[in-house]
């Protein structure tokens, strides 16, 4: 985040030591020779015994993290993770990347991790490098989370200024999978609203993201409707990554933006992929409310065709797309409409422990998604207890709970289930209703 935008973070951790203690730390075992093709012999595996199958902790999720593991249980686990990542196994390697980002999604390590950051920033860059598609995805998604867990300060940086030309080169690489170049955008999305000091390097990046999703403007030798293809999902994480990084830029830079795409962007509206449509209309949303916010008399000169064209896909029938695409896209247009038309957004309520935060404006509904779609159902913890994002979402420090409080709202599994077990239940007995009254009906006429 640039020095102009940063928020009054307060300063955690110091330096975490020189570059040397910090490989060391957790054990690493550089003997073993990292990324051959060969896959790995149980003997390669049993240096690290209960880590010999990553993947089942990795799937574990933050439930079982939450109920069963202690820090100190999974700081040893993490370190064996770590080690993994060094491993011959594609699979192994992959594995760990996987079960490293679920841990760091679901609770906080800021003293482990400050550590470990040099040790992890280059089993993150190696398999950038030297991965394939998979591979890079789950580095890429480690990324984002190693940056959230250390917010904005010198340690990100760091790790910005190794991993972001390996992002940039993958995401204009055309030669790589477009699922690895997707997830490469977003990464770099995400670590550089965090973690950019230079305003020249976010200027870099934007411009990196536009040179992709600008692609997928409507040319005046085309027709009226943009044809989806295999890059249209590299374009969409391109657009909403550039769209997130705009919200902390300098209001010169916002408005020579504004002139170059306020025009063009809308022409994505009528691309053929739903993802592709909502993703334009809510950026199309969040540029209003820039604009607005800088100048309360603010004219677009096309509002009227515009308008128009929101409302279609906000009433959109169109027999030949699916009942979910149509019922998500009325959903999603109908607010943005509103946005363009009335100035309103819909405030949303999000509950998180004790606390409730009231998402009541497009930037911060597109930096919740944003963080949302990166650490799953760890959101709600790191609402409560990260201070990078409680920063982000103006919620100050971390409310401290006894274990008393913690454990009146804890649920546990049996009783989860049983909640479950009765919800499902009461959904098939009205379905069920619902069958007898049509069978009535039929057998009426």
């Amino acid at each position: 985040m640039p020095k102009n935008k940063k928020r009054n973070t307060p300063h955690r951790g110091g330096g975490g030591g020189s570059g040397a203690a910090a490989a060391t730390a957790g054990g690493q075992h550089r003997n073993v020779q990292p990324f051959s093709d060969e896959d790995a012999s149980i003997e390669t595996m049993s240096h690290c015994s209960g880590y010999s199958d990553p993947s089942s902790f990795a799937e574990d999720g933050p439930e079982v993290l939450d109920e069963e593991g202690t820090q100190e249980d999974l700081e040893y686990k993490l370190k064996g993770l770590i080690d993994l990542t060094l491993d011959k196994s594609v699979k192994t390697r992959q594995a760990a990347l996987e079960g490293i980002k679920n841990v760091l999604a679901s609770k906080m390590f800021y003293e482990f991790i400050l550590e470990r950051r040099m040790t992890l920033t280059d089993s993150i860059e190696r398999c950038l490098k030297k991965g394939k598609s998979d591979e890079q995805r789950a580095a890429a998604a480690l990324a984002s989370v190693l940056c959230i867990q250390l917010g904005p300060g010198i340690e990100s940086e760091e790790i910005l200024k190794t991993l972001g030309p390996v992002l940039k080169k993958i995401i204009c690489d055309r030669t790589a999978s477009i699922q690895a170049r997707q997830a490469c955008a977003s990464c770099f999305g995400v670590c550089s609203f965090i973690a950019t000091d230079d305003i020249t390097e976010l200027y870099s990046t934007l411009e990196c993201l536009e040179n992709i999703f600008t692609k997928s403007y409507l040319k005046e030798k085309d027709s009226n409707v943009i044809c989806s293809t295999p890059n249209t999902v590299l374009h969409i994480s391109s657009l909403l990554a550039w769209t997130l990084l705009l919200t902390i830029c300098p209001i010169n830079e916002v408005k020579k933006k504004l002139e170059m795409h306020f025009h063009k962007l809308p022409s994505l509206l009528s691309c053929d992929d739903v993802n592709m449509r909502i993703a334009a209309g809510e950026s199309l949303a969040l540029l209003f409310e820039l604009a607005r916010g800088m100048e309360s008399d603010f004219f677009y000169e096309d509002m009227e065709s515009l308008t128009q064209m929101l409302r279609a896909l906000a009433t959109d029938g169109n027999k030949h797309r699916a009942k979910v695409d149509k019922r998500k896209q009325r959903s999603v247009f109908r607010d943005v409409l509103r946005a363009v038309e009335e100035r309103d957004f819909p405030t949303e309520t999000v509950k998180f422990g004790p606390e409730r935060m009231y998402i009541d404006s497009w930037v911060k509904k597109h930096t919740y998604d944003t963080f949302k779609e990166v650490l799953g159902s760890g959101m709600q913890y790191h609402l409560q207890s990260n201070e990078f994002l409680r920063n982000v979402f103006e919620l100050g420090p971390p409310v401290l709970l006894d274990a008393a409080t913690l454990k009146t709202m804890k649920i546990s599994r049996f009783e989860r289930h049983l909640y479950n077990s009765a919800a499902f239940k009461a959904r098939t007995k009205a379905r069920s209703k619902c069958r007898d009254k049509r069978t009535d009906v039929g057998e009426f006429f």
